[in-house]
């Protein structure tokens, strides 16, 4: 019998794990990529050799996430979308599956985000959050989800918050949308494993991005001086979090999962 030696294991452990591009022949889905975090996981996952389907409302600057993509040789293609309105969600992602061969992957960082206290909240604010934030998670999983079926397996990657699970002043309409979406996410989990398709949470913390312009200075201040890394994250260093989830053997074991990159705000 052959002796099995430690530096055996950790050479064929460096073979399978070795550093290159990790979705090549894949295709991947971003909603909300034109910008902030969902901007800087398209651009990650083309580099990585996906090919990106760059989704949002704002087909301009969607246009430039697919240009960023092209720039260091990848694959991209913009397509324009409101993730409120279902026939639209479904008739994007079917004309991503004929563009590029199928969906393997689905990152929805859709989102709005603006400040208004419980007292004074309107219908309209809290449905209009409700809509994007949540809603259009479901819609965009619905009608990609059947893609993956077909493909044998596929990755779901809910763009959640941090404040969802510690909750947040003059922010109810935020948590809620994003509370809603990390429970979706463990039902979605369960449901769809049998069909290979693994389904997880980011719940980023504060990260300076676009959505932040609706967030006062002051609540800024008093929460830059909270966390324990003492800064705000960078959609840089949330974007590799979704690499993982998305990327194998990397993210084959999660699902039902909510990670958390969040300057140590939550620490569950």
């Amino acid at each position: 019998m052959n002796e099995l030696k430690h530096g055996d294991i950790e050479g064929d452990t460096k073979k399978k794990m070795a550093i290159g591009p990790q979705l090549e022949g894949k295709v991947a889905v971003v909603t909300g990529a034109a910008s902030g975090i969902g901007a800087a996981i398209a651009e990650l996952f083309g580099e990585h050799g996906a090919s990106v389907a760059v989704v949002d409302l704002n087909a301009e600057k969607a246009q430039r996430t697919v240009e960023n993509i092209l720039s260091q040789r990848g694959t991209a293609k913009a397509w324009s979308l409101d993730v409120t309105d279902g026939a639209a969600t479904a008739k994007v992602m079917d004309e991503v599956a004929a563009e590029f061969g199928g969906i393997d992957t689905l990152v929805t960082a859709a989102g709005i985000l603006d400040q208004q206290d419980f007292l004074e909240m309107s219908e309209e604010t809290f449905d209009r959050t409700i809509g994007i934030d949540l809603k259009g998670v479901f819609l965009s999983g619905r009608y990609a989800a059947p893609h993956m079926v077909k493909r044998g397996g596929g990755r779901i990657i809910n763009i959640a918050s941090q404040t969802a699970i510690k909750g947040a002043v003059s922010l109810a309409h935020y948590v809620a949308a994003k509370a809603g979406v990390i429970g979706m996410t463990k039902s979605m989990a369960l449901e769809l494993a049998e069909h290979n398709i693994l389904v997880n949470a980011i719940a980023p913390g504060p990260i300076e991005t676009p959505l932040f312009d609706g967030i006062t200075q002051q609540w800024r201040d008093e929460k830059q001086k909270e966390l324990p890394i003492g800064r705000f994250g960078r959609v840089e260093e949330v974007a590799p979090t979704a690499l993982l989830l998305a990327s194998s053997p990397g993210g084959d074991i999660y699902t039902g999962q909510t990670l958390g990159p969040n300057s140590g705000d939550v620490m569950p």
